[in-house]
């Protein structure tokens, strides 16, 4: 007949604790006599002793081989990203022209961007350069290379100076096309590139009359190559201004705005801001 064991009480219990924490008997301090405890605590701690040193010299060999001012593998598109200001949800500009609290956000947006390129804080960050050729610099380490002034006064009509509403409140808004920074990259292959805009799944002339600042939407070699952060901190980007000024009222358009020039791709399907920038204008009355 099958027979149980009795349930322990909790004295019994208590005592085989007390017993395990410390055995008068054989001397042992939960389960292991303090010679043993010396001898394992030891190990770890040779063993974590040398798994530290390893790290350091990986760290070390990685900080003495590798250049901290370029980096050794850059994973980066063949043409640069292109970007909008202001910068909407969506990439949706919508806004009535009798309202301004419908495009107050749009302007308030330009204004605070625009802010960096103001001319006293450019004139304090930044050299004037000679146009219309690559700013080659030499020189290494932190703050080594100097950057090129980028005035807001040069986008004129949309510098938010002239007209602090950037042609929202007349229905002839501003946008700033803005190339993202590619290290070393020289765009146009030594020929000055260039913004052109379009609609898409329109007539072209639905676009109406637009006009570019800088002239012909040019952005001059002097600003290129682009160093990165750590050697050339005070860089700031040039840019782009499209103005539209005809464009229909109450109607959407979708609007591509491309950078053109030699090895520069603005036609990848498979990358819709390579080169290029999509995004939609609604104009209402």
């Amino acid at each position: 007949m099958a027979t149980f064991n009795e349930k322990k009480t909790c004295n019994q219990r208590m005592e085989e604790f007390k017993r395990f924490v410390w055995n008068p008997d054989t001397k042992e301090f939960m389960g292991r006599t303090p010679g043993k405890w010396v001898l394992i605590s030891l190990y770890y701690a040779a063993f974590y002793v040398v798994m530290c040193a390893l790290f350091a010299l990986a760290l070390f060999v990685l900080l003495t081989t590798t250049d901290p001012y370029t980096p050794t593998y850059q994973d980066q598109l063949k043409s640069p990203g292109v970007t909008i200001r202001p910068e909407p949800k969506d990439l949706k500009i919508s806004f009535n022209i009798s309202n301004p609290k419908s495009w107050q956000y749009y302007v308030n947006a330009l204004q605070h961007f625009l802010s960096a390129y103001n001319e006293s804080v450019q004139a304090k960050i930044s050299r004037n350069c000679t146009p219309g050729n690559y700013t080659f610099q030499s020189g290494y380490g932190p703050d080594s290379k100097y950057s090129c002034q980028f005035n807001r006064e040069m986008l004129k009509n949309c510098s938010g100076l002239e007209d602090p509403t950037f042609g929202y409140k007349t229905g002839q808004p501003c946008v700033l096309i803005r190339m993202n920074r590619i290290i070393n990259y020289l765009p146009g292959n030594g020929t000055t590139p260039n913004v052109t805009c379009g609609v898409l799944h329109a007539y072209p002339e639905s676009i109406g009359d637009v006009v570019f600042y800088p002239e012909n939407g040019t952005y001059d070699l002097s600003y290129f190559p682009y160093y990165g952060r750590q050697p050339q901190p005070n860089y700031t980007n040039p840019l782009v201004a499209v103005k539209f000024l005809t464009l229909k009222r109450n109607r959407h358009f979708e609007i591509q705005c491309k950078i053109n020039g030699p090895g520069i791709i603005s036609d990848n399907p498979y990358e819709k801001f390579e080169g290029r920038v999509i995004f939609h204008l609604d104009i209402q009355k």
